[in-house]
């Protein structure tokens, strides 16, 4: 789906007559939410389980912040697996995702980039996700998203915030963009990880919770300064990789936006690739999005890798630190 605009009204703004008539759908909502979160006994895992989520829909760099804890734990010897919901694949699973054989319509695009990393498994149903990745060895578990999804204990709740998005407008899906009440939900969180520069540095004091910051920025090869680009992409807030795109100092030629999870047609590329024949431009899209293309449709098309980059990793360590300790003493007390 592509986000309505008013989604993104600054909190506060006059409210809208759409957003006006959603926001007692969005009220019932959230109270059926939150019984459900009072009433479900979660699954409690054998390993440490980390969850990496937000509080609205969309991007706001949920994937990136999860690879990265993925891999310093890998880093400190401790056999990582992933488990995400799969959305936009057709697999319920569980089922561990082999990027030689599943394509993204399978399995989804976020996972294959997460299999490339780390185990990764699929599965609606996250605790039986848990289970399987724990039961293949994994000596700790990362969800990516997940944070309103009561039926698995998280050890460490980690709340992912757009610096520039916020939380929209404030309000409650459908009138906005927040799966949950902002303060209701960072009282189940254990830190705040803000990507990007916040309007103020105290943003975000009020919430009381640890407030870790970081950037996503490019990896890689990338075009070079002057190059014409027509970028393209379907995920949460386009923008976001466009204004990547225009830091590099390419020339933009065109910016296309699709839906988030959008699933490219055969007469959308022909679009794209003649207009950018006619302008001697180069296709340029997300690694995400290079996924969901079928693999005949990928040539000529160029990706941009990310990567989140930490302001004070040894931040990151210590919060890390008691996980990756439980961890360790778990494996020796298997025998392992």
């Amino acid at each position: 789906m592509r986000a309505p605009d008013f989604w993104s009204d600054p909190p506060g703004a006059s409210i809208g007559l759409l957003a006006s008539l959603l926001t007692p759908v969005g009220a019932a909502l959230d109270a059926a939410g939150r019984l459900r979160r009072a009433v479900v006994r979660p699954y409690r895992a054998p390993v440490p389980v980390i969850c990496v989520g937000n509080l609205v829909a969309g991007g706001s760099g949920k994937t990136p912040v999860a690879l990265s804890l993925a891999g310093m734990l890998v880093g400190r010897g401790i056999a990582t697996a992933i488990v995400t919901r799969g959305y936009g694949g057709r697999l319920a699973g569980p089922v561990r995702v082999d990027p030689q054989h599943h394509e993204a319509d399978a399995v989804g695009d976020e996972p294959l980039l997460a299999a490339a990393m780390v185990p990764c498994w699929v599965a609606r149903d996250r605790a039986a996700g848990v289970r399987a990745a724990a039961a293949e060895g994994a000596q700790a578990v990362i969800l990516d998203d997940g944070f309103q999804n009561p039926h698995v204990a998280k050890d460490l709740s980690l709340v992912v915030v757009d610096a520039a998005y916020g939380f929209g407008n404030g309000r409650l899906i459908p009138a906005g963009p927040l799966r949950e009440g902002i303060a209701a939900g960072l009282a189940r969180a254990d830190v705040i990880v803000l990507i990007g520069e916040s309007p103020t540095d105290d943003a975000f004091a009020a919430f009381d919770r640890p407030v870790l910051r970081a950037t996503i920025m490019p990896l890689g090869s990338t075009p070079t300064a002057g190059t014409a680009v027509i970028a393209f992409a379907g995920i949460g807030r386009p923008e976001k990789f466009f204004a990547t795109l225009r830091d590099l100092d390419v020339r933009l030629v065109a910016e296309r936006s699709f839906p988030d999870h959008h699933v490219y047609q055969p007469q959308e590329l022909t679009t794209l690739r003649h207009e950018a024949a006619a302008t001697s431009a180069r296709l340029v899209t997300t690694r995400k999005d290079w996924l969901r293309l079928p693999p005949a449709g990928r040539v000529g098309i160029e990706a941009l890798d990310v990567e989140l980059r930490w302001r004070d990793p040894a931040a990151v360590d210590a919060l890390l630190a008691p996980l990756i300790a439980r961890a360790g003493d778990g494996d020796r007390a298997n025998g392992h």
